[in-house]
């Protein structure tokens, strides 16, 4: 694809906001991003805006009368957790296509208001097939077959919540700034075996937004002050794995063939080698471990060495989540994958609010959603 450039950034804290709305939040995201970019709002031509629950918003009209931003086109985005960086990618392909200069892609979740634990539900879901089972359950079908299969254990799946609450600890908009001890990981409460409390990300309340344009356009508004998305693949899956044969709950397909899109797109054949970091779909540890087969960073079975051996680690060899992933942030759904891309422009332009990945110069973001079956991977480096 050509080259689509980001040249602002807005991402509020994330966490519980009980003071706040939804619509506190993407103004304060969205008015960060265009201060980031240097441009009013005024100048953008179309906007995209994520949100998975309908009680956040529906239609244009979430991101139209939120920001007063009237008489243009505007996109609601929906696609499961993989909903901000589908975001990302309509917009970006919008530029890539030339039919507008200026856009953003928003993305907005208020989800802790609601009265239960864990995610909302949505009334509706299930008469079109959503499989009545918790997110847990369906990962903790991934950690068992894993255990099984390549030896796998539960200190392998708490070095990662180690390794994500320690980046996110050193972050300012993460919703848990603390540390946890392996000690701590496996004595804490099971959620669905072998997944305790801490190998789960949490529900939040969050916004992320972010400015494209096209890099001639770039140069001209903050000179060489901005990023670029080289590449943005996704593929979608069957909602129901468990209903098919060839499901091994070894590796997740739709992130497989999102990765394959993204590398080719943007030519790139070893990645391990070719990219410096990446920023992983970490909805629950063993999630991660996964990730890094999928994403092709080492073969399958040895992801848990990845971590073991401190390859992925801040200081590593390719450091994965240095802002502390959603382990750290929180899952407010539709902000997710919006806030990945924010952190990586950040990172890449040497500018990270949290750790700041060593020479870093080209990235991968991944976002994960539904019972495995939405992926979307996008490749974003300096100019």
């Amino acid at each position: 694809m050509r080259e689509v450039a980001v040249i602002g950034c807005g991402v509020t804290k994330f966490g519980h906001h009980w003071e706040k709305d939804h619509e506190d939040l993407l103004v304060e995201a969205t008015y960060e991003a265009i201060s980031d970019a240097n441009v009013e709002l005024k100048d953008v031509e179309a906007v995209w805006c994520g949100t998975f629950y309908p009680s956040t918003g529906i239609s244009g009209n979430v991101f139209s009368d939120t920001v007063k931003f009237f008489g243009k086109p505007i996109s609601r985005v929906e696609n499961y957790c993989a909903t901000g960086m589908d975001n990302i990618r309509n917009a970006a392909f919008a530029v890539a296509s030339g039919a507008y200069d200026l856009v953003i892609a928003a993305g907005v979740e208020k989800l802790m208001d609601a009265g239960s634990r864990g995610l909302p539900p949505i009334e509706g879901i299930f008469s079109v097939g959503m499989p009545y089972v918790s997110a847990p359950a369906m990962f903790a079908m991934a950690a068992n077959r894993a255990f099984k299969e390549w030896g796998w254990t539960r200190e392998d799946l708490a070095l990662v919540a180690v390794k994500n609450h320690y980046n996110g600890a050193r972050h300012p908009k993460a919703h848990f700034r603390s540390e946890v001890t392996v000690e701590k990981v496996l004595k804490a409460p099971i959620v669905a075996s072998p997944l305790g409390v801490y190998d789960c990300s949490a529900v939040s309340d969050g916004a992320a937004a972010v400015v494209l344009t096209r890099p001639e356009i770039a140069r001209q508004i903050v000179g060489d002050d901005y990023a670029v998305i080289k590449a943005v693949g996704m593929a979608v899956e069957t909602m129901h794995p468990w209903h098919r044969p060839s499901e091994s709950f070894l590796s997740f397909p739709a992130t497989v063939k999102a990765a394959k899109m993204a590398y080719k797109m943007a030519g790139i054949e070893n990645p391990r080698k070719e990219l410096d970091f990446g920023i992983v779909h970490d909805c629950f540890t063993i999630t991660e471990l996964i990730n890094y087969q999928d994403m092709q960073l080492c073969k399958p079975g040895e992801g848990a060495e990845l971590i073991r051996k401190g390859v992925t680690a801040i200081d590593g060899d390719f450091p994965i989540n240095p802002d502390g992933g959603l382990k750290s942030f929180g899952h407010p759904i539709a902000a997710s994958g919006v806030r990945m891309v924010a952190e990586l422009t950040k990172q890449v332009l040497g500018k990270a609010e949290g750790l700041q990945v060593k020479d870093a110069e080209a990235g991968f973001a991944h976002n994960l959603g539904g019972p495995y079956s939405v992926a979307t991977v996008a490749i974003v480096s300096r100019p």
